[in-house]
């Protein structure tokens, strides 16, 4: 090829987010440069930099592509059509499902998104997926319950991956099953102990 003729390369773009994904995968946030990515893409460094300026924008859209998985599932799952199906125990399963077919994959997606809380460019992306997976639940369940279920699985979800304990389905059942009960009059009082 004649010096200065660039290659037709429509994938090149998305070949290097998949790299990135890659590195945040095998060495965390902090691994991951245009450089790494740029390696581990077999492209040429400046292919890094002319598809995304700033280490941010490749991150951004690592972790638009991370995110799309459990959202898209939720807004798949045929019990969301289904009004007398038991929405607390599908969530549950539909968790556990998640969390056991690849924990490595669970992990780099709660690793890009938790680095919005130290990279504000990456918040917008992060808010999008608690959006995506609030209007999945929003035709089973009212919008302030959908993000209080989105809450409760987020936190089931991360106290799994941080304590590298076993999922407990039944008890995921047990606590989306309190966030869809009807809130009682008045305030809440604590239990006597």
């Amino acid at each position: 090829m004649p010096q200065g003729v660039r290659r037709y390369d429509p994938d090149r773009r998305q070949r290097i987010i998949d790299a990135a994904i890659r590195v945040v995968g095998a060495k965390g946030i902090a691994g991951l440069s245009h450089r790494s990515a740029a390696a581990e893409a077999d492209v040429p460094l400046g292919s890094t930099t002319y598809h995304f300026k700033t280490l941010d924008d490749l991150l951004v859209a690592a972790l638009r592509q991370a995110n799309e998985g459990f959202a898209r599932a939720v807004a798949q799952a045929p019990v969301l059509a289904d009004p007398d199906a038991d929405l607390a125990g599908a969530l549950a399963r539909l968790l556990g499902e998640f969390l056991a077919a690849d924990r490595g994959r669970v992990e780099l997606e709660y690793e890009l998104y938790l680095a919005a809380l130290r990279r504000p460019a990456l918040r917008p992306v992060a808010a999008e997926w608690c959006e995506a997976a609030c209007r999945a639940l929003t035709p089973r369940t009212d919008p302030v319950t959908a993000r209080a279920l989105v809450a409760a699985m987020d936190g089931i979800s991360l106290q799994v991956l941080l304590t590298d304990s076993e999922y407990d389905e039944p008890y995921a059942r047990e606590v989306l099953a309190r966030v869809l009960r009807p809130a009682r009059s008045g305030p809440i009082r604590p239990d006597p102990a």
